[in-house]
């Protein structure tokens, strides 16, 4: 028998998570999206479970994403329902453990991006281990950040989290800690110590305060005022004159890395993050929902995928040449209510009184 992709079981006082897809970098796939929904809906329910703690199979990922390649599949096929049907669940997901109303711990230690950000940092407790790897690098495939990227990235420091929407930069442990993404950084070796005194009925403020160690900001942090200076720009082409304008490797990097992503999708991405900070969690999904609906029957997602995952020629022809081609009323559309197909949630109103 093939082994599951993903295992929710009782361990004491704790309801655990564990993502078993190594081979795939921890992919999340739709199976595994319906599978945690289930197990926190129960978990919710049973006063024995007294918190949720979320691990991975040894891999160099914690999860790095989504499976692209399916959803590549689908809408080469054409079949945007069943890719919507992927997003659907999975935007609901993020919103559900974002205010889920006991402690949700995810022990994250390796590369976590995109889906397997959405499936860790909305929960109450971030842990970051020494290998600890973030980043939402979607403009680079054509895409855009999401699974609730639109809500948490804006309630970063200062100009962060535009920064890590319009370079795809990556955070380390040390970032992630200082910038509010991890709640704690705990060392690796002390994952396995932090889960049993949670089994044990441990409260999870207590078992992170007593085994969460110091650790020295990232790259990132360092360039806090460059960052902030050149990220509060109105638009990604001002911002790109701000990077050129400074004599910085780490300008010029961020600059190199923002002139390699789809031009559509840094325009996508700014609007997000320029609206983000004012809406709340439903409101972002639903923001996020709209636009992947748009997205999902363009042309630059399957082009970035193709030229990355499947021919990795790494020369994506994208459907705009510059920045300059991309009109505000194209990016206007991708915004636009969707009417009868807007993503709703159940339960709405009890589960807003959440923080």
């Amino acid at each position: 028998m093939s082994k599951p992709e993903i295992i929710c079981e009782r361990r004491g006082a704790s309801g655990t998570v564990f993502f078993s897809r190594p081979q795939a970098l921890n992919a999340i796939t739709l199976n595994m999206v319906r599978e945690l929904t289930r197990a926190l809906d129960e978990w919710e329910r049973d006063p024995a479970i007294k918190n949720v703690v979320v691990t991975a199979a040894a891999s160099k990922a914690f999860s790095a994403g989504g499976d692209i390649r399916l959803l590549y599949e689908q809408g080469q096929a054409g079949d945007h329902a069943a890719q919507l049907d992927f997003w659907r669940w999975e935007y609901q997901l993020n919103r559900r453990i974002r205010l889920y109303p006991k402690p949700y711990v995810a022990l994250v230690d390796g590369i976590v991006m995109g889906g397997g950000v959405g499936v860790s940092l909305h929960g109450s407790h971030r842990i970051a281990g020494e290998k600890f790897s973030f980043a939402m690098p979607e403009v680079g495939i054509g895409f855009f950040p999401d699974v609730g990227a639109t809500y948490f990235l804006p309630r970063l420091p200062g100009e962060a989290g535009m920064y890590f929407a319009l370079t795809g930069g990556r955070a380390n442990a040390g970032d992630a800690a200082h910038l509010g993404l991890a709640s704690a950084y705990v060392l690796s070796t002390r994952f396995d110590e932090l889960a049993d005194a949670l089994g044990g009925g441990e409260r999870a403020d207590d078992a992170v305060a007593r085994l969460r160690s110091d650790i020295s900001p990232g790259p990132i942090v360092t360039n806090r005022a460059l960052v902030d200076r050149c990220f509060s720009a109105s638009g990604p082409a001002k911002i790109l004159e701000r990077l050129d304008a400074e004599s910085s490797p780490f300008a010029a990097e961020a600059a190199k890395a923002m002139r390699e992503k789809a031009p559509l999708s840094l325009e996508i991405a700014y609007r997000q993050m320029s609206l983000g900070a004012k809406l709340s969690i439903d409101e972002a999904m639903q923001t996020e929902f709209r636009v992947v609906s748009r997205v999902c029957r363009g042309s630059d997602f399957y082009e970035g995928i193709r030229a990355t995952i499947i021919d990795k020629d790494f020369a994506p022809r994208w459907s705009h040449t510059s920045l300059d081609k991309v009109h505000s009323r194209e990016v206007d559309s991708y915004f636009a209510p969707l009417g009868a197909s807007e993503l709703t949630f159940e339960n709405i109103n009890a589960r807003e009184t959440v923080s």
